[in-house]
């Protein structure tokens, strides 16, 4: 199976780039760099048309947006048990948390420095920044006090859900809010760090 992943280092790509790891694919990639927006290069858009990242190249055709990428790869990889695939309610409950991740918490962080993705009125702008430290940490209470089981998102399995989450829970630092606030989230956050195939991505993306 052939793969090529398109990235940009300190993106949510790093979700994505984690589980390649984690399931030992066989993979190429291919950097972009937003400084110079070449995710809305033409040769890109001819990849992704939407100019976001990832992107995931299949045999059988292209893939975005991380919550189907991250079904795609456990589904591709049995053997790494990063979902389970025998029990449709469950994967149900994964794929409902990864989409609360890309619907919701995402977007929540994304209007600290993309509010214009929404709105053109500058004093909006201010307004919906202002509001991230605020909207961010329901999303992390929602999802310490009702979703995350521990020692892993959905238990006692390490799924494609976790490296989402670490990924996301990254960001909460530059979203002013502090993960400690959240003690089982920090704790998950640490035992992340703790694994080979985490070290590897984060060394990639030039992450402390």
């Amino acid at each position: 199976m052939k793969i090529v992943f398109y990235y940009a280092q300190q993106t949510v790509s790093v979700a994505s780039h984690i589980v390649l790891e984690e399931i030992g694919a066989q993979y190429e990639t291919r950097v972009l760099n937003f400084a110079e927006a070449e995710q809305r290069s033409e040769d890109y858009l001819k990849t992704n048309p939407k100019g976001r990242v990832p992107a995931l190249v299949t045999e059988r055709g292209i893939l975005t947006e991380t919550p189907a990428i991250l079904a795609y790869l456990a589904q591709s990889f049995p053997d790494s048990n990063m979902a389970p695939l025998d029990d449709p309610f469950e994967f149900a409950k994964l794929q409902e948390f990864n989409a609360y991740l890309c619907a919701t918490v995402h977007v929540a962080h994304a209007h600290r420095m993309r509010g214009h993705r929404w709105v053109d009125d500058e004093a909006a702008i201010v307004a919906m920044q202002a509001k991230v430290p605020q909207t961010m940490s329901e999303c992390f209470q929602l999802i310490e006090d009702t979703m995350f089981k521990g020692p892993w998102v959905r238990g006692d399995n390490y799924t494609i859900c976790d490296p989402y989450l670490f990924t996301i829970s990254n960001w909460l630092k530059s979203d002013n809010v502090d993960i400690n606030h959240f003690p089982a989230i920090a704790e998950f956050h640490a035992r992340m760090r703790q694994r080979p195939a985490v070290q590897r991505v984060l060394e990639l993306h030039g992450l402390p």
